[in-house]
């Protein structure tokens, strides 16, 4: 069976790709969802003018995210925390402290746009993503002291 994707489906397609599957997928996936249409010719109408007013809202938050992006770069955020001595820390430094330290220089960025592959857990400089637009990351420089007690 045929049909027009109207959202991005992983491992299958783009929005506004005719794509054939088979067709328990398309009946019981993908149409109840309104991730895809049948394909004819009026659905391929209606799906291409979706696809365009998308491209103009996408390319708009594109836009925006750079210009975040250029801002974000610049940030260096410092984080204390407590460590031992060969600076391992006791607890660890997660996105969501990164969130929080942006939040205070007043940036709203999601958690689940910071991407650390693993809690940082030693004293020091660290580069840590921000996936801002799917096509945009930005990079933030966190430095983790010692915590004076």
């Amino acid at each position: 069976m045929e049909v027009i994707l109207r959202e991005e489906v992983a491992n299958l397609g783009t929005r506004g790709e005719v794509v054939k599957v088979k067709e328990g997928y398309a009946r019981n996936f993908l149409l109840p969802r309104r991730l895809a249409v049948p394909a004819n010719d009026s659905n391929k109408k209606i799906v291409e003018q979706e696809r365009q007013a998308w491209l103009k809202k996408e390319a708009k938050a594109a836009g925006e995210a750079a210009e975040l992006g250029k801002l974000v770069d610049a940030v260096s955020l410092t984080m204390k925390a407590k460590a031992g001595e060969n600076d391992q820390l006791f607890g660890s430094v997660t996105a969501q402290d990164v969130v929080n330290g942006l939040t205070a220089l007043g940036y709203t960025i999601e958690r689940r746009k910071v991407v650390l592959d693993e809690p940082i857990r030693h004293l020091g400089e660290h580069k840590v993503a921000v996936k801002l637009h799917r096509d945009v990351t930005a990079h933030v420089t966190v430095h983790v002291v010692r915590e004076e007690e």
